[in-house]
């Protein structure tokens, strides 16, 4: 089974695609934590973010590895385990960039779905365009929405839980930034597939969020029972 999981920054799309992924025993796919990975590489490399025939070289020829359970995902760069380095706000403002590059995308959409369909009982992937283009055909696509000041208070508080230095308006704006760049976009901007379950999360706990998703996913795999 493929369950695609889209939306914007901070709607819960990796709390929950790990949720789902350790309940049904599924293999987690931070697609986002690619992006950031290759981000990591061009700033290693001193790349300057208008040299795009660099960093999709750069994004070539990087191994990136997702290893270990969805609780405990280990992100790796040509064998460094970056995945505390990927999670800087430095990191995450260059990725936004990197993944505009349509050459990188290519790359990154490939590795994707050689991953997914390599999972032995299927794959929860997350990010921006994985029901739109990574997976299409994927068994259920959720878009998860939240409105912008819940996005950015729940970012906010995963910083401060983790030590991060940030304000709560530094976070707002960074949203909004990210959002911009994410729809405006050329190649594959974030959109909502015709066949998605959408679910604003804005005043809902991720609890709740989660109880519909399954609730979904149960119903999808009984329609699909009775159609077999």
């Amino acid at each position: 089974m493929i369950i695609a999981i889209d939306g914007p920054s901070g709607a819960g799309k990796s709390t929950l695609g790990k949720m789902l992924a350790k309940q049904l025993d599924l293999l987690y796919l931070d697609t986002g934590a690619m992006y950031r990975a290759v981000a990591v590489a061009a700033m290693r490399a001193g790349a300057a973010w208008e040299d795009t025939a660099k960093i999709a070289g750069i994004a070539a020829a990087a191994k990136i590895e997702l290893r270990g359970k969805p609780d405990d995902l280990k992100i790796f760069l040509d064998g460094d385990d970056v995945s505390s380095e990927i999670r800087t706000l430095d990191v995450a403002q260059a990725a936004s960039i990197v993944s505009t590059i349509s050459e990188v995308r290519r790359i990154m959409v490939e590795h994707q779905r050689e991953i997914g369909e390599s999972a032995p009982n299927g794959c929860v992937l997350e990010g921006r365009d994985i029901g739109s283009v990574v997976f299409p055909n994927a068994d259920i696509k959720f878009f998860l929405t939240a409105k912008p000041e819940a996005r950015a208070r729940r970012r906010f508080e995963e910083d401060m839980a983790k030590g991060r230095d940030s304000t709560y308006e530094q976070t707002f704006s960074e949203i909004n930034q990210r959002d911009e760049r994410d729809v405006s976009r050329e190649d594959s901007p974030l959109t909502i597939s015709e066949d998605a379950v959408v679910i604003d999360t804005s005043d809902l706990d991720l609890s709740e969020v989660f109880d519909q998703m399954i609730a979904k996913i149960s119903e999808t795999k009984r329609a699909a029972a009775t159609t077999d």
